[in-house]
């Protein structure tokens, strides 16, 4: 029997899918839930396993190939003689040698671009640091070619196959728009298309979408953007290079997508629109995009200019406050039980296992608790849609030094303990610190914290991270005078108190949702059972 292996789809938005390496190939003997091959999308990188027990008798997507969600991209024969299928694999392979080859059996030899990566939703360029490798060097599939900085993160970028450095294509400290090609690697190994590989992940947009001839294209105001800040898909930039759009027609059609994002209805219906005769009005462009020169430095003062993540950091603070309607609340926190806890036992949880107990985990584990009560605050907003997740992915806010921040998440955080949580905490900074996180790190977050109580802030107002609709700030754990109730008599005691502020995003989450969710988070802090950790 035949089963069809098809491109899975990853999450509600995601319509399609990159296949960058198959872990089997033709004729090979697989079992169920075997790691068939990975793929990318514009969320996560995953391993997909097999449906079932068999042999790999056909491939029809290759590595590097962006198809839709549910294209079949491999046979599996469950029933299938092993002798037969192996004794096709060998007829292909004497085809190689008579030069006869078959796009479905060419192994190794194409080129395969390089996109500077995308590391995170609002992130449209990247800088390149350090160049790991140079033109004619030999590098390995997951090993480190260059490393780049962006707003979010300053990571390494590991090659996706195995190969040869074919050609660089910017130099260090270059600042690059997301996708466009900065290298190729000639594949060494690998299951590809015979041609040039040039559609993997996202390609370089010269390489791919051919001006129109003058006559063919309306006319443009004078004022023109130098650089692209918008990111599209292999699916799109495909159906603009066979419809001979230029670059400048596919940077003015307003995108319906996440982030104003170009999606396929959105070209399909420019497309349909220009071939009836209907152009939308020319856009105009603001003061920001005019090239103004910087002033100059004097005795009196010093200009510095920002760096990339700082640019970057402000354009997100920006936006966020441009799009959220900010609203913050406050409450004061009783954290006796869990200040008590992590003095009797942070000597024996660290010798014995290694966790550092802090303050972060315990926090973490309540919120993660009212979000399951409020599930709202686990939302987000796309236009007039409430999008409402069923997976908590946990943001904890990170300072860089030596000024800098970054929100990795913990996946699945309602799924972990207190000392789980403690484990991913540590985990998360020490990469963030360490230029180790990966993009499905930074992606997919769906509620925030952030700590400015670890540099001695009382409280303040947070900022939220889109698309999210909360974040939720930490004070410092102070020791204060506390007026409290003993069998009905007023006592002023000494205790540990810490202050939450919660900002929410008032076009969702109103007065009340928000104090009541608030209230959650303070109730499980203030009545924290040692028998959970």
């Amino acid at each position: 029997m035949k089963i069809e292996v098809v491109m899975p789809q990853m999450g509600e938005s995601i319509t399609e899918g990159t296949l960058i390496k198959w872990h089997k190939r033709k004729g090979d003997k697989v079992e169920k839930d075997e790691i068939l091959y990975e793929i990318a999308t514009d969320k996560v990188d995953t391993e997909i396993p097999s449906p079932a027990s068999g042999f790999l008798s056909e491939v029809k997507v290759f590595e590097n190939e962006t198809v839709d969600v549910g294209t079949v991209v491999a046979i599996i024969e469950t029933e299938q003689d092993k002798i037969s299928i192996q004794e096709n694999v060998k007829h292909e392979a004497e085809t190689v040698k008579q030069n006869e080859i078959p796009s479905t059996a060419k192994v190794g030899g194409a080129i395969v671009n390089i996109p500077m990566p995308k590391m995170g939703e609002s992130i449209m360029e990247g800088i390149i640091i350090k160049w790991k490798k140079n033109v004619g060097d030999k590098v390995q599939r997951d090993e480190i070619i260059l490393e780049i900085s962006t707003d979010k993160v300053d990571t390494e970028v590991p090659s996706p196959v195995e190969g040869v450095i074919e050609e660089i294509l910017f130099k260090e400290n270059d600042t690059v728009p997301v996708g466009t090609t900065i290298a190729k690697i000639r594949t060494t190994s690998g299951i590809v298309k015979m041609e040039d590989v040039q559609n993997n992940f996202v390609v370089k947009k010269s390489e791919v979408i051919e001006t129109q001839k003058s006559e063919e294209t309306p006319k443009r105001a004078e004022t023109k953007r130098s650089t692209s800040n918008k990111f599209y898909s292999p699916l799109v930039l495909n159906i603009a290079r066979k419809e001979n759009l230029s670059f400048e027609e596919l940077e003015n059609i307003e995108g319906t997508g996440i982030n104003g994002r170009v999606t396929k209805n959105d070209l399909l219906k420019y497309i349909d629109d220009k071939k009836s005769g209907k152009f939308k009005s020319e856009k105009t462009f603001t003061a920001e995009q005019v090239e103004i020169k910087s002033p100059a430095s004097n005795k009196k003062v010093e200009i510095i200019p920002m760096d990339n993540i700082r640019q970057r950091i402000k354009q997100h603070m920006i936006k966020s406050r441009d799009t959220s309607v900010h609203v913050t609340a406050m409450m004061e926190v009783d954290m006796t039980a869990i200040y008590n806890f992590i003095e009797n036992n942070k000597e024996k949880y660290f010798n014995d296992e290694g966790i550092k107990l802090t303050y972060m985990p315990f926090i973490s584990y309540a919120v993660v608790k009212a979000l399951k009560e409020f599930p709202l605050m686990n939302a987000s907003i796309e236009e007039n849609n409430i999008i409402l997740k069923k997976y908590i992915n946990l943001g904890i806010a990170v300072a860089i030094e030596p000024n800098g921040l970054i929100v990795p998440n913990i996946k699945n955080a309602d799924e972990k303990s207190i000392k789980g949580l403690a484990k991913e905490i540590a985990d998360l900074s020490f990469r963030a610190r360490n230029k180790k996180l990966t993009t499905d790190d930074i992606t997919d977050g769906t509620f925030s914290i952030t700590n400015y109580g670890v540099f001695g802030s009382l409280f303040g107002t947070p900022i939220i991270n889109q698309p999210e609709v909360g974040i939720l700030g930490v004070g410092a754990v102070v020791k204060k005078p506390v007026v409290v109730d003993l069998n009905g008599t007023d006592a002023i005691l000494i205790k540990p108190m810490m202050y939450l502020s919660l900002s929410h995003d008032h076009r969702l989450i109103d007065g009340m949702l928000g104090g009541k969710f608030l209230q959650s988070v303070k109730n499980n802090l203030e009545k924290f059972d040692s028998s959970i950790f």
